[in-house]
């Protein structure tokens, strides 16, 4: 008998996913209230590229993981359960599952995940909780415990099978319960960072597609004052005549004519600083080098070998926080299947040294504690 039958038993199974709100506006303007601003956080990623390809360079250098029973007896089921798994859109395996939650913690500050059972109590999927459709709330029995609520009602409605969700808070302040967005701060630069480039697109729809001032000057003969106004206009469609023709034509007048490009004597503004104390600012709140997303800024072996050892530890911070979440899901499966052992998570090796590098490093650390030995053996 599965551990859930008497989850299942007390209500109606569990098909479909509680978290499921027709109303959406709720759970926004919950997350608003707590000082989270999903719709922005969104446009961010959608409007300025550099920060969505880092958020998906970030989930992807976070790298795999497999998930091994503590009791061998129970892993080849649990393989089959973190590869078959459903995880929502067509997809299979906890991998996905997990890259899709990280995405949203990253960008929200805030994510949440849910366990769906079916009829006979057994894990039948896992959902991806969008931000919009929970609100969280301190138990009033346990100021430890949150409970996560559908954004029914101004206070939120309980879901009923709390033990069936589960949620994660990136880096929250003191006393909150909701996390912050590595986005958090990136508003204002970011909107600097797109008036230049929309000014840049401006000044180029101006400059870089060239306008013309032509102007006749009609001498101080009586005929040429008299009859200005129609060869002006004579002028002016000659003129548009050789400009628009898909042919190269010569633009033949009499007279005084004058021809200039209009904002030929202007400039444009050169936004290369600007632009790159932006970017920096940026991928600073990111922790991310700048030669991964593909910015050749200036820098040294040396300094790109720490950056890489910073991100490094960065990474393993992320995995700390997804391995919980990670062994919730397990543990839980293997609860169904009459095992409470738990299991361990085992992540990918971090790559971002080159493997000659670490080879190298190696072998001198071999010759080195050889060295030593021989010089203790020489003093014996």
């Amino acid at each position: 008998m599965s551990v859930f039958d008497k989850i299942t038993k007390r209500g109606s199974p569990v098909k479909a996913a509680q978290t499921v709100s027709a109303d959406l506006t709720g759970g926004v303007a919950a997350f608003t209230g707590a000082g989270l601003t999903p719709g922005l956080y969104r446009e961010l990623r959608e409007n300025v590229p550099i920060i969505g390809a880092a958020i998906n360079k970030t989930v992807r250098l976070t790298g795999g993981f497999t998930v091994r029973a503590n009791n061998a007896k129970y892993q080849k089921a649990l393989d089959v359960f973190q590869n078959k798994i459903p995880v929502g859109a067509g997809r299979c395996g906890l991998q996905l599952f997990t890259d899709t939650y990280f995405t949203e913690l990253l960008t929200y500050g805030t994510t949440a995940g849910e366990i769906i059972l079916d009829e006979n109590g057994e894990i039948h999927s896992l959902y991806n909780v969008p931000v919009k459709n929970i609100v969280l709330k301190r138990s009033t029995e346990d100021f430890n415990r949150v409970l996560i609520c559908r954004p029914n009602s101004v206070l939120g409605e309980p879901v009923k099978f709390q033990d069936l969700v589960f949620y994660t808070a990136l880096n929250p302040d003191a006393g909150e319960i909701f996390g912050n967005s590595i986005l958090k701060g990136l508003p204002f630069v970011s909107d600097i960072l797109m008036k230049i480039y929309s000014s840049i697109g401006k000044n180029f729809e101006r400059m870089g597609n060239l306008r013309f001032a032509v102007t006749y000057n009609p001498g101080n003969d009586i005929i040429d004052r008299s009859f200005a106004k129609e060869r002006a206009e004579q002028i002016a469609a000659e003129w548009s005549n050789a400009i628009n023709s898909r042919d190269v034509r010569d633009f033949v007048a009499v007279g005084d004519v004058n021809i200039k490009v209009i904002g030929a004597d202007n400039k444009i503004i050169d936004s290369e600083i600007p632009v790159k104390q932006m970017l920096e600012q940026i991928l600073a709140k990111l922790s991310l080098p700048p030669f991964m997303l593909g910015l050749s800024w200036s820098t040294t072996e040396r300094m790109s070998s720490q950056q890489a050892d910073a991100l490094t530890t960065e990474l393993w911070s992320y995995r700390r926080v997804l391995t919980s979440v990670i062994e919730k899901i397990c543990d839980m499966y293997l609860r169904t299947q009459g095992n409470s052992d738990g299991v361990t998570v085992v992540w990918d090796d971090i790559t971002l040294q080159d493997a000659l590098d670490e080879a190298r490093a190696k072998l001198y650390s071999a010759q080195a504690r050889a060295l030593e030995a021989n010089i203790a053996g020489s003093k014996t």
